[in-house]
């Protein structure tokens, strides 16, 4: 006999398979920044976040390795109660200064921080305007945040400006919020514009800059410093992508840093950050701010692809090729594979339906070589 949960699982795996829909985990060693080990064979990945190849930066992994002896491999507990080791302030401080603001939280994870900093300061009776395709973690945040809460049409102003005169009105609070960097895209908000539009109607402005940081803007400062007359309440990102490691942060007021802290339940209801984890984001902030040949790199690399196939000039360091439907997409990484290329697919929810993709991910340790390999293959998908 099946139990009615299995049932239900089992049925519902099966829609999903029906529809090239159901995700898989498959074993893959990292054997560096770009080349991976995948069911026996090597493969050329460009579908790693790892945009620096930091995670297996030799100083990098030394600090953490450090970090590990001296305090050993967890928190131990809340930050608030026995968790919140001395590198935090370390880090926080580093953090804030980069993205000139007063003050830093670091979370365990970009998830964990969105759905964590938005139902703190917003609440029933508030507003928030997301862009449609904003991070799921953000669409998370602001649904447990009990605000109302509706979607602008991506990266358009005037849909934003129609949405504020028609909502913020009986709102008591309003918040707007975008990623800096579109994960799937690669595109990059128009912040000045957005904040311009929020100062306009009194709303504050999250953004979430996890594919900015150390990939675009000032000295990898992210894409808040591409647009420096932007006002950002609420600057948020991750140490998962450029910075080769695992965790999050958010910067701003030292009394928004503060209410978070003290109000925001995944900060206070869970383990604090390893604090490895906090010694290598340093260790990469120190790489970040003492090459910026390195920094510049990831860019340069996707519009020589970019440039290459004839395609819109990348903006950052995500490169996506639609593919359409999910069956498409699939069978293009299938392709590529074979090839020896790592190209995920991309498909629903993850992108809107008929957008299914291969995104590509450029990094600093791609050569000329691999470029040109990757383009080649590209073309012959359409042959």
């Amino acid at each position: 006999m099946t139990d009615s949960l299995t049932a239900f699982a089992a049925e519902k795996l099966d829609q999903l398979e029906s529809r090239s829909l159901r995700r898989r985990l498959v074993p893959t060693d990292r054997i560096d920044g770009i080349w991976v080990e995948r069911n026996g064979r090597r493969l050329l990945s460009f579908s790693c976040n790892d945009y620096l190849n930091l995670s297996h930066d030799r100083a990098v992994k030394a600090a953490a390795i450090a970090a590990v002896e001296r305090y050993g491999v967890g928190a131990g507990a809340s930050r608030l109660v026995t968790g919140d080791n001395p590198l935090f302030r370390e880090l926080e401080a580093r953090l804030a200064a980069l993205k000139g603001k007063a003050a830093a939280c670091v979370f365990g994870s970009g998830y964990l921080a969105n759905t964590g900093i938005i139902p703190t300061v917003m609440g029933p009776g508030d507003l928030i305007l997301a862009d449609e395709l904003a991070h799921a973690c953000i669409w998370s945040g602001a649904q447990l945040s009990g605000a109302t809460v509706l979607a602008f049409r991506h990266n358009d102003m005037a849909d934003l400006a129609a949405k504020l005169a028609a909502h913020r009105g009986v709102a008591a609070r309003c918040l707007i919020a975008t990623d800096g960097v579109f994960s799937m895209d690669g595109d990059l908000a128009p912040l000045d514009q957005i904040s311009d539009l929020a100062r306009a109607h009194e709303a504050w402005l999250l953004v979430d800059d996890a594919h900015g940081l150390g990939v675009v803007g000032v000295g990898g400062a992210g894409s808040g410093s591409v647009y420096p007359t932007a006002h950002i309440d609420l600057s948020m990102g991750t140490f998962s992508k450029a910075l080769g490691g695992y965790g999050a942060y958010v910067c701003a007021s030292q009394a928004v840093i503060d209410l978070i802290k003290t109000r925001a339940r995944t900060f206070v209801y869970t383990t604090g950050l390893p604090p490895a984890n906090a010694a290598a984001a340093l260790a990469a902030l120190d790489v970040i701010a003492a090459d910026p040949d390195l920094v510049a790199a990831p860019l340069a690399n996707a519009r020589r692809f970019t440039r290459g196939l004839n395609l819109p000039d990348a903006t950052s360091a995500v490169v996506p090729i639609l593919m359409g439907e999910a069956d498409r997409a699939l069978a293009a990484a299938q392709a590529l594979e074979a090839q020896g290329f790592l190209a995920v697919a991309i498909r629903p929810p993850t992108v809107p339906p008929g957008t299914a993709r291969l995104r590509l991910a450029f990094t600093a340790g791609h050569t000329s070589r691999d470029i040109e390999g990757l383009m080649s293959a590209i073309v012959g998908l359409a042959a």
